[in-house]
């Protein structure tokens, strides 16, 4: 195991990002990643089922895990925030035992996932393969009719500054449609569109609110931008009508 420091820098998503994964031999057992779509296992895709199903043991945050747990017979490893450094410790430890290890995260790890792959990257020796799934995100641009290649995709659903990400919805808005994971519950839907209407944006910009997409209590709440501001505010999950399951489209403008 490697002496990666959860708690400190760099950001563990910088880590996974850093070079191209080598070339794998994959009869040598690495580790996973994998994504396991929005939470509705029709969406899970087969390769990412069989590296769950393989594994000796699966480590995960635990609203991941419970959606995977009559999958596979692998002992389950589950954490929050608070206690990731234990479970991923022990996972790194089963591992360099020679046990098989797949470490699984909601919908794709190319979507809001790297800080945790770079994690799992920083405590095992053996190399990691990401395997993608289905993000909501995926589902969000069938839904809401936003092709990728005319889109901004901006997640702010991670730890850590994200100025940046908010400087590109800024400079994208209107001209390109807009795709976004919000972070619970400083980030969400309403305040990320009182942030574009402060800085321009034209209020009567298409904006869907996606939520728990694929589940059986899936919505869609159809709205303008400024509408949807008068949702700003707090950051708690009451100061909020809409679920840490969201994804956020705005349609650009039409021409």
């Amino acid at each position: 195991m490697s002496d990666y420091d959860l708690d400190s820098g760099p950001d563990p998503a910088t880590v996974a990002a850093a070079t191209a994964e080598s070339a794998i031999d994959e009869s040598n057992d690495p580790v996973y990643a994998v994504g396991i779509g929005p939470g509705n296992l029709d969406y899970l895709t087969p390769r990412g089922r069989r590296a769950i199903e393989d594994a000796d043991v699966v480590v995960g945050f635990e609203t991941v895990v419970e959606f995977i747990a009559d999958e596979t017979d692998a002992d389950l490893l589950t954490c929050g925030y608070k206690d990731e450094r234990e479970a991923l410790t022990s996972f790194a430890d089963r591992v360099a035992d020679g046990e098989r290890g797949t470490a699984v995260l909601m919908g794709d790890p190319n979507h809001s996932g790297y800080q945790f792959v770079g994690k799992v990257q920083g405590v095992v020796d053996s190399p990691v393969r990401v395997i993608p799934g289905i993000s909501s995100l995926q589902i969000a641009a069938g839904r809401a009719r936003t092709p990728m290649e005319d889109t901004e995709f901006v997640t702010l659903h991670k730890s850590g500054d994200i100025a940046d990400d908010i400087a590109r919805l800024t400079d994208a808005v209107g001209d390109r449609h807009l795709l976004v994971l919000p972070r619970p519950f400083d980030w969400m839907p309403g305040d990320i569109a009182a942030h574009l209407l402060d800085h321009g944006a034209d209020p009567e910009l298409e904006a869907l609110v996606l939520e728990k997409l694929t589940h059986d209590d899936e919505s869609i709440t159809r709205s303008s931008l400024g509408a949807l501001c008068d949702h700003a505010g707090g950051s708690e999950p009451d100061d909020t009508p809409f679920s840490d399951l969201s994804v956020l489209a705005v349609r650009r403008e039409v021409a």
